[in-house]
């Protein structure tokens, strides 16, 4: 790529950045001013704030990787958040009202306060670090890739990296959540351009139009239009997609708190939740692009690299630089809002500070450390974007049963349960990824939330039977210890 175009690029990125810092005139002087504001976000910029979810990195490249590797099994992306956004409408401002009157700013709050146990909030807390952590590093081998079709070079993989890292740490540091929601609004418009774009320009100079594309695909590669055996299976189908739907209805990822409990009122979350499922219509976009890879590419090419590829090859270097821009956006706003998820639970759950000032500066040092261990994942275990996503989703999806059961006025479970499901949940998870223990395709998420509803049944029995049963009243003396026997005509 030529000078021009990596000079585009870079600034769109400080223009992003610009836009995040813009009328940030003074630092917060608080962890749950940099966290959540003041809770007072209107339906527009909770809208665009919690939108910028729905299109990451996942969206712009992951999904295309999926299509080009396991064909139609990428529709698995598409009805997930909807189906999530149904019970959300109902969950979300029950979240709200009961953290706007305690106070909450994470989601180890709810726990830790709903259970009357600290120590399941920073168990909740430690979950949440853990698997946050591959979805940051999404994130960031995004954006690499997104540096690397700007330099050219394919050496360039570490370098880009550890340039996305720094990209995205200054970026959060100076953010925090009123920058993020400064930045959804142009984020959105250039990802939504982009996708639409590349969805006319690359079908027509690879494939003759978007008419052609699965013509070609059905003469060629039939195989790709149905649910195979395989890696992608029917079982991987409904499964990830099971997964991923209880980990956005139930909002077990912690980093989606903070956007929600900054809306104004319960009001805003439903207008939110009842609009959002539209996005995921664009969903399909991103797929087709994936099939035209397939006819394409050679058959070797990175999945995380397809969509990137096909728009070097049909764009001019300015126009890629520009597409550049909106995929670097797509990065640096969910990267953005990981690093608060992550740090805020580290120094507000994990440890105790007393002092404002020294918590908020622990917290900006733990989004330091946070990018930097999801650089080195990236560097170590560079995984398809798409499996990072399954196992933030199946890891955080254990804390679903604890957050559902904790809704009502009062709790429908004891924090011991809540505590011994999370723990064999979680463990589970960490245990078939580490190890990848393949159960007949069935995600990873799902087995360890089977063992985890088992534990809580079993742990719950226990507790109940072990509870005290209240004392028989002793019988009064104008009254009887036994009631009367009834005699009945002869």
């Amino acid at each position: 790529m030529t000078n021009s175009a990596l000079w585009i690029t870079l600034a769109g990125m400080i223009g992003l950045a610009v836009i995040a810092v813009g009328g940030h005139r003074t630092r917060a002087q608080s962890l749950s001013e940099w966290t959540v504001g003041k809770r007072n976000f209107g339906v527009v910029t909770s809208f665009f704030l919690e939108a910028g979810e729905s299109f990451t990195t996942f969206t712009f490249l992951g999904v295309a990787g999926i299509a080009f590797t396991a064909g139609i099994g990428a529709t698995y992306a598409i009805p997930y958040i909807p189906l999530g956004y149904v019970a959300l409408y109902f969950i979300g401002p029950r979240i709200w009202k009961l953290s706007k009157d305690r106070g909450y700013i994470t989601q180890a709050d709810f726990f830790a306060d709903r259970y009357r146990s600290p120590l399941l909030g920073r168990l909740v807390a430690l979950c949440g670090i853990i698997f946050l952590l591959p979805y940051l590093q999404l994130q960031i081998t995004g954006l690499g890739l997104i540096v690397r079709l700007v330099t050219g070079s394919a050496s360039s993989g570490t370098l880009s990296m550890i340039v996305a890292t720094v990209l995205v740490v200054g970026f959060v540091l100076w953010a925090g959540i009123h920058g993020l929601a400064r930045t959804a609004y142009v984020k959105d418009v250039l990802i939504l351009l982009a996708v639409v774009v590349l969805s006319i320009v690359i079908p027509l100079h690879f494939a003759g139009g978007i008419g052609d594309v699965f013509g070609q695909i059905a003469q060629t590669h039939s195989e790709m239009l149905t649910v195979n055996p395989g890696d992608y299976d029917k079982v991987w189908w409904t499964t990830s997609l099971l997964i991923s739907a209880i980990g956005c209805g139930f909002l077990t990822t912690p980093h989606l708190w903070p956007p929600l409990l900054a809306a104004k009122n319960g009001r805003v979350i439903r207008s939110n939740n009842t609009f959002l499922p539209m996005y995921q219509v664009v969903m399909i976009l991103p797929i087709m692009l994936g099939f035209v890879g397939i006819l394409a590419l050679n058959p070797n090419t990175s999945s995380n690299a397809v969509l990137l590829t096909l728009a070097g090859g049909a764009l001019p270097n300015w126009a890629l630089g520009l597409i550049a821009i909106a995929a670097a956006s797509a990065a640096m706003l969910p990267a953005g809002a990981i690093c608060i998820g992550i740090s805020t639970l580290a120094s507000h759950n994990l440890v105790k500070i007393e002092s404002e000032r020294t918590k908020l500066r622990f917290n900006h040092l733990v989004v330091i450390a946070a990018a930097t261990m999801a650089l080195v994942l990236g560097l170590t275990r560079p995984d398809l974007l798409a499996n990072l996503l399954l196992l933030t989703f199946g890891g955080l999806s254990q804390l679903a049963p604890g957050l559902a059961l904790a809704l009502p006025e009062k709790p429908l479970l004891a924090k011991q349960s809540v505590f011994a499901g999370l723990l064999v949940g979680m463990l589970t998870v960490i245990v078939m990824t580490v190890f990848d223990l393949n159960l007949a395709n069935i995600d990873a998420g799902i087995c360890g939330l089977v063992l985890n509803l088992a534990v809580i049944a079993a742990v719950e029995t226990v507790v109940r039977l072990a509870r005290p049963r209240p004392p028989t009243p002793a019988p009064s003396e104008d009254r009887p210890a036994t009631a009367p026997i009834l005699e009945t005509s002869k």
